[in-house]
């Protein structure tokens, strides 16, 4: 009776033994699989992202620490291994912060930068009308500023004092030829002497051994032209207005007729030289409003106008040149000095997205829109650019949620891939 039970007693400890162990597989597969979907916090394994939890722990299948889930609780429940398996140079996989595009309508402005200049329209020559020696100059330094009719030297020149003899002669002993009389004065005015100056010559009968010239224009003087001799082909190089020598023209000095003695500019009139990009330059037109800063001078604003806009490009520059005139009355702004500029280019309405949100190909233009737990490459057509913004013309609309940093998903070994462009 004894050896009979034995057996009875091992089956039984066995099946206790197997409905402990379905008892722990069963809470085991349960703790797996909880998930409390009203809760925003979730925790997931990092290795089995089929383990969420709304509370931190271990993974029970590999033990690692569960990490906390950013964005919405049923973020990532949906990727499947397909989303997984496709090509990452068409689909990305990634927890990267999406946006909507957004319908607005927004001033346009283009930024750009460029540099103060002298107006060359000011810029005028002080040239020797006949040969002579330099008897006494009153322009001594660079930047000496000259007014309009200032006597500037002295000049004594054989030809000049010829001429004057001649008119001497013709009023003392033909003064009823007045046709040749007016001609001799007329040879004087054209050589550069004035009416008074001539007048002076026949009343007292003694012509200008020392003839005094007077500056024609008003300015400073910049630079001064090297002289070239008539007949000769050699060109001059442009003034350097930042490293002003001593001025070469000395008292002494013998002078060609037709030699360039001072370069005269005005230095109440300049204008700014602004580059602007290429990719912007199709809304740029005269007139456009344009306020200027300059980082030297804070808290200093000019408002003008695009006066000028250069009709060709450099080559191998990428930028195109407009001009904006400035007024200098109080000699505050210097030559050369960097400058910001905003020119209003009008108000655009239309679908504007932050331009990190796309990535140019060259031809191609794409965002990252995203497809459940996916982002997929997706072409766009772009327009104006303002600022940090773009608008895009094509290929989205407001209801598209898209990666808000298109460049962060690009892999720069691949070529990207969307559809209907392979």
């Amino acid at each position: 009776m004894k050896k009979k039970m034995r057996p009875i007693k091992i089956t039984l400890t066995a099946l206790i033994a197997l409905l402990f162990i379905a008892s722990a597989c069963t809470d085991h597969k349960k703790a797996v699989v909880t998930v409390q979907a009203n809760n925003t916090v979730m925790y997931t394994c990092p290795m089995h992202h089929q383990i969420r939890q709304d509370h931190p722990g271990s993974c029970p299948i590999c033990g690692m620490t569960l990490v906390k889930i950013s964005g919405q609780a049923s973020e990532g429940a949906g990727i499947s291994l397909n989303t997984v398996l496709k090509p990452v140079n068409s689909s990305v996989v990634s927890s990267v912060t999406a946006i909507t595009p957004e319908q607005k309508e927004i001033p346009t402005t283009i930024s750009a930068e460029g540099y103060l200049d002298f107006d060359v329209r000011t810029f005028n020559n002080i040239a020797s009308r006949f040969s002579g020696r330099i008897e006494k100059l009153y322009i001594k330094y660079a930047f000496q500023e000259i007014h309009q009719g200032q006597h500037i030297f002295d000049i004594y020149s054989p030809d000049m004092v010829t001429a004057q003899q001649d008119l001497i002669f013709l009023a003392k002993n033909s003064p009823d030829e007045t046709a040749l009389i007016n001609s001799a004065k007329q040879k004087l005015l054209l050589l550069g002497m004035s009416n008074a100056q001539t007048d002076q010559v026949v009343k007292s009968g003694k012509p200008f051994y020392s003839l005094p010239v007077y500056s024609p224009y008003e300015g400073h003087v910049h630079d001064v032209a090297h002289s070239q001799m008539p007949g000769t082909t050699d060109t001059k190089p442009e003034p350097n207005f930042t490293n002003n020598l001593p001025l070469p023209i000395k008292e002494g000095m013998y002078v060609e007729k037709g030699q360039v003695l001072f370069n005269m500019v005005n230095p109440h009139r300049l204008w700014a030289i602004i580059k602007i990009d290429r990719n912007v330059i199709a809304g740029l037109k005269l007139n456009q409003p344009v306020k200027i800063t300059l980082p030297d001078l804070p808290g200093k604003t000019i408002l003008g106008k695009v006066n000028f806009i250069e009709p060709s490009l450099e080559v191998g520059d990428k930028t195109t040149t407009i001009r904006v005139y400035i007024d200098n009355m109080d000699h505050s702004l210097k030559v050369n000095s960097l400058v910001k500029a905003e020119i209003k280019t009008g108000e655009t309405k239309g679908l504007w997205i932050p331009r990190t949100a796309m990535t140019d190909l060259g031809k191609t233009q794409i965002v990252w829109l995203k497809a459940g737990a996916a982002y997929e490459a997706h072409r766009v057509s772009t327009g104006a650019i303002n600022g940090n913004e773009i608008q895009i013309t094509k290929g989205l609309s407001v209801t598209d949620s898209l990666a808000s940093n298109a460049q962060y998903l690009t892999d720069s070994e691949n070529f990207i891939k969307t559809q209907g462009h392979e």
